[in-house]
């Protein structure tokens, strides 16, 4: 796990990570939407808020406790306006972990069960990391397990003012993730789907985590892009985890160019590297000379510190 975060939390928090973010405040035709981004340290997660002018549907809950206060007090000099639901839209830290800090406002945390059942493993991984390698936590100081107020199978209906929706769907199949929810709001042409996208930011490629180890591949996150390409209209705002908001069209046909490019490079860069086999290969990647071959390849993307500290899954997968 020598690359799964950073060196030390405070490592990442020092990185530059900037990147061109849309405003954080956007009128789609019924409602608002408000975008939270962390800082580095909180690895510039996005929560992204949808105001329907009554109530407010947050989605991904942020890395700790704090960073998601930090959300909440940015919400309020938005609107006055409750937070009546927040969204877990799959099971990685930076999407949980910051859950308590909703629950104390009132919101109801809902989550597919899938993202319930993954949530555990993924937790013990990510919290031994950084108490005992990264030594960023101790154990007591590591953020508590979380817990949903309501899970669902396969899609959940969330009623908003003036006759709209919001449609929960749970992909049921691995992506940047074991699985992955995605939310559809037909009446404001809105689509938040995590982390499948990083849009002109670079991605985390470290896979899910199976059997308490990174598992990453190409294709399955590549066939869930395609198969929401087909599925939503192609002038439907993306929302990810990371990065800019973009049209269906342009932020899916992106992020497949950018995740079939990543395996390129990266194959091409380990097989270039002395050894007598692939696992000798392997052990003599350089993450900073990584990094700069995304960098090359995709200029002006931002986040460089993603292809650092969590392509180790993609390289481990070759």
């Amino acid at each position: 796990m020598r690359h799964l975060f950073c060196t030390t939390f405070l490592t990442v928090a020092m990185l530059s990570a900037s990147c061109a973010a849309d405003s954080p405040v956007v009128r789609p035709p019924k409602g608002q939407v408000y975008v939270f981004e962390s800082d580095a340290s909180g690895f510039n997660t996005k929560t992204v808020f949808y105001d329907d002018g009554q109530q407010v549907v947050a989605f991904d809950a942020q890395f700790t406790e704090g960073s998601a206060e930090q959300a909440i007090a940015f919400l309020k000099q938005q609107t006055s306006h409750p937070i009546k639901y927040l969204i877990v839209t799959h099971p990685n830290p930076d999407k949980f972990l910051g859950v308590p800090a909703f629950k104390k406002v009132g919101a109801t945390v809902i989550m597919s069960q899938e993202t319930a059942q993954h949530m555990p493993a993924v937790y013990d991984y990510k919290k031994y990391y950084f108490v005992n390698i990264a030594k960023s936590f101790t154990d007591s100081s590591f953020p508590k397990p979380v817990t949903a107020d309501k899970t669902f199978a396969d899609t959940y209906t969330i009623p908003t003012a003036g006759g709209g929706t919001v449609e929960l769907r749970e992909l049921h199949q691995a992506g940047i993730s074991s699985n992955q929810t995605v939310a559809y709001i037909k009446q404001a042409n809105l689509l938040i789907v995590g982390d499948l996208v990083h849009h002109r930011v670079h991605a985390w490629l470290e896979g899910p985590i199976v059997e308490g180890k990174a598992a990453y591949q190409t294709q399955p996150w590549v066939n869930a892009l395609r198969r929401l390409q087909k599925e939503y209209p192609a002038t439907a705002r993306v929302y990810g985890g990371r990065g800019e908001a973009a049209p269906a069209a342009l932020a899916f046909a992106d992020q497949i160019r950018y995740l079939t490019q990543a395996e390129t490079i990266t194959r091409s860069y380990v097989e270039s590297l002395p050894g007598n086999s692939l696992a000798d290969k392997k052990a003599k990647v350089d993450y900073a000379t990584l990094t700069k071959a995304f960098e090359r390849e995709f200029p002006g993307y931002g986040l460089s510190y993603m292809i650092s500290y969590g392509a180790y899954g993609l390289v481990n997968s070759l």
